[in-house]
């Protein structure tokens, strides 16, 4: 007990010795040891390494896991397995779950339909992706995630140690100079600058080691060039089988709606309509009309012409069943039974019986003729 008192007590006294003598260095009225040029340089390209490393590690942690628990990217469930030192298991990507949600909702939809046969094919190609992501992951942690957590965790700390052990061999060294300054008698002063002399070869011999451990960060450079260099392999090779797999899911997507629906992208032969443009509305909408037998369907700007001669000029507007219309597209005539359209106008439209469902008669105050309904937005 009385030893470690004694222990105790001197500890208190170097540090406060210590203490003082650093807040006098920095108010400039002692002595302090300046560092060769060298092992100065030295430190501040490790302190610029490892902020940057740091950053640079989590950063790509918040990449490679966008849902952290907290501002580090640590996930409990690894924090765990990391303290148990345990194999961290692999995980289900988001990818992944949602093909397998689809794939689940194929069944009860029904996989013979064309929901669910086209959920059972993106839901396929999301788990590819998943997959995919998951190898991109495991591989960017092993190959650079793990090399700069282990510099921080590892190398960088014994860096750090040996810094601070310098640091106090030179306020030791500097505590020595101050007091072969302040001794008078000779066997005083013969005794500080013994003291000196011992100081001053641990200083030395600690300098050398720092200098050692802080020349090996070129290597650090090194080591971490080349898993950049695998990080940026990982991240090409993940992207371009993300790229290979949406461009075979729209293949399949594309051949299986032209099997299904062939005429549901007809609008996409003309470049001027537009998924935001209003979708035209047949002329068996309108009231009082009965639908035709058999519908079609038509592109704008590829106008049928009408089944059978129809003199405009003999149709009466109806007293029900005429509506307004806004035109989309400006249209020609093609001769005296057509009527011209300029796009935004607004007209009066409507049907009469055997005309060809794709066609109405328009009405521009005493103007009069036909006009295809692609080109129309019917209004209530």
């Amino acid at each position: 007990m009385d030893f470690n008192l004694k222990k105790l007590t001197s500890d208190a006294g170097v540090f406060f010795t210590r203490a003082v003598q650093f807040t006098e260095e920095k108010l400039g009225s002692a002595e302090k040891t300046e560092l060769d040029a060298h092992l100065e340089n030295l430190i501040a390209r490790a302190d610029c390494t490892k902020n940057w490393t740091e950053k640079i590690f989590r950063q790509t942690e918040v990449l490679l896991q966008p849902n952290p628990i907290d501002h580090t990217g640590a996930r409990i469930e690894e924090f765990f397995y990391e303290k148990l030192d345990k194999k961290i298991p692999s995980r289900t990507t988001n990818g992944e779950l949602l093909g397998q949600y689809m794939l689940d909702a194929a069944k009860d939809f029904g996989p013979g339909t064309p929901y669910g046969s086209t959920l059972i094919t993106v839901g396929e190609y999301q788990s590819r992706l998943g997959g995919a992501e998951r190898e991109f992951l495991q591989t960017s942690a092993i190959n650079f995630l793990t090399p700069l957590r282990n510099f921080l965790e590892g190398d960088w700390r014994t860096i750090s140690k040996e810094r601070r052990l310098l640091e106090n061999r030179r306020l030791d060294l500097d505590i020595c100079k101050a007091r072969v300054k302040k001794a008078k008698q000779a066997e005083a002063k013969a005794a500080a600058e013994q003291e000196l002399r011992v100081a001053q070869t641990e200083f030395d011999r600690q300098a050398e080691v720092t200098r050692l451990l802080l020349e090996g960060i070129s290597s650090t450079h090194v080591n971490h060039l080349r898993c950049l260099h695998e990080f940026v392999e990982a991240q090409a090779t993940y992207y371009a089988q993300c790229h290979q797999y949406m461009q075979e899911l729209q293949k399949e997507l594309s051949s299986a709606n032209s099997d299904t629906y062939p005429n549901s992208f007809a609008s996409n032969a003309n470049p001027s309509t537009s998924a935001t443009s209003p979708s035209p509305v047949s002329s068996a909408t309108l009231p009082g009309v009965s639908p035709p037998c058999l519908a079609s369907t038509s592109t704008p700007g590829i106008a049928r012409e009408p089944s059978g001669p129809l003199k405009i000029q003999d149709v009466q507007q109806p007293s029900t069943g005429h509506r307004k219309a806004k035109v989309l597209y400006d249209y020609d005539a093609h001769d005296t039974s057509e009527l011209s359209l300029l796009a935004d106008e607004l007209i009066t439209v409507y049907t009469v019986p055997g005309m060809d469902p794709d066609w109405l008669v328009g009405e521009r105050g005493n103007q009069k003729g036909k006009v295809p309904v692609t080109y129309l937005e019917l209004l209530s």
